[in-house]
Formats: structure tokens, sequence, C-alpha cells
């Protein structure tokens, strides 16, 4: 299984020829949204109301709570209410793929309900927010690392160069869990076997 990142919360998972995008970023952004095929792209911020009978380009389109399943591809998503309103609502979700689940925190603020944070708790690979406001702080999502205990974190939505938002850096989180800096990977690349052993999680940065 290969995960690459394009920024912000932008991800591609893949493995052979099947991939799952996460969060295409908008031209404002200032990013590079990726190009190629993919099977399913999962959005973790909806803008409300919302025509659920449109479709995306390439694959299926996922948002909001409920069970799906693409090519073979197991996606459970879970509302984030409280962080939700009229105009928009969030969503977390847990992929299931080839033995190893990963767990995308997406536009998390705050606290996970205790509900939804049992869900995550056999996750292989953990990603969410990295780089603090207007995203969980820094210290919220080291609390919530040790609370998951994933195999493998991987920040997002953290400062790179030619993002136009104002965003922090990532450095502060790793000093919480990591105790310093990580040269960051063009990719993750891994198996099944490759995190089972892991008895405390890695950090692992990648660049876009």
């Amino acid at each position: 299984m290969v995960i690459s990142w394009y920024g912000e919360g932008c991800f591609r998972i893949q493995s052979g020829e099947r991939s799952i995008l996460l969060d295409v970023p908008d031209k404002s952004s200032g990013l590079t949204a990726p190009r190629g095929k993919y099977d399913a792209l999962i959005k973790t911020l909806t803008p409300w109301p919302f025509d659920f009978a449109q479709t995306e380009e390439g694959g299926a389109s996922i948002h909001g709570a409920g069970e799906y399943d693409v090519s073979g591809i197991g996606i459970k998503g879970f509302e984030l209410s409280q962080e939700s309103s009229s105009h928009f609502f969030k969503t977390v979700y847990v992929i299931t793929w080839e033995d190893i689940s990963i767990g995308i925190l997406g536009h998390l603020s705050g606290d996970i309900p205790p509900q939804i944070l049992e869900s995550l708790e056999e996750v292989d690979v953990l990603i969410g927010p990295g780089g603090g406001a207007p995203f969980i702080s820094s210290e919220g999502m080291a609390r919530l690392i040790k609370q998951i205990t994933p195999k493998i974190f991987i920040p997002s939505f953290y400062k790179i160069p030619g993002l136009k938002r104002e965003a922090g850096p990532v450095k502060p989180l790793l000093e919480q869990v990591n105790g310093g800096e990580i040269e960051p990977q063009e990719k993750f690349v891994f198996k099944k076997k490759d995190v089972v052993e892991i008895k405390k999680t890695q950090v692992i940065c990648l660049h876009p």
C-alpha cells in the first residue's frame, strides 16, 4: 500500500490499480490537485445543503456518515455533529483495505465523542491535523494519538510552501509525539506485516 500527500487534507491511498483520494484542494489554496483515476473520492467537509445525486469524475463520491463498499474497500463514516452546522457537516472515516485499517480525522477541530473514538482505537494508520488552529491544537492531537495508539500517525493540514492559507507548522506536534524533527518522505509504502509489530506510534511526515 502507498500513501501520498498533496498538501492540506489531500491524500492518495493506493494499492495496485485501485486508489482512494481524500479532500482534493481547491485552486484557491495554491496547491495542485492530484491527477489520475481513482475508485473513490472521500470528503471530510461537505457543504449543506448537498446534492447527493451528483457524481465525481472517475469514481464514487463518499460524503457523510454510513457504511460504503467500493471495489472491496470498506469505508465507514461518522458525523462530527458537534462540529457541524446548518451550512456544512464534518465526517471522520475508517477505511478497511487489505487487512489494514486507516483512520481519517479530516477537518477535526476538537475532541472526538467517545462512541466515535471507540471505532478508531484499532486503526493501524491515523491521519489527522498537525498544524493547529483552525483545526485541533497540537496538544489536543497529541492527546488523541495517545488515546488511539495507532501504529503510524501521518499529519495533515500544516504549513508547506505554496499554501496560501495561514497555517501553523507541524514542529510543535512532532516535539510532543516524536521528540523532534522528522525528515519528510515522498510517499509511505508499507504492508500489514510492516506495522503489526510496532509497539509505539511512529510519526511519518510526507511532502507533496
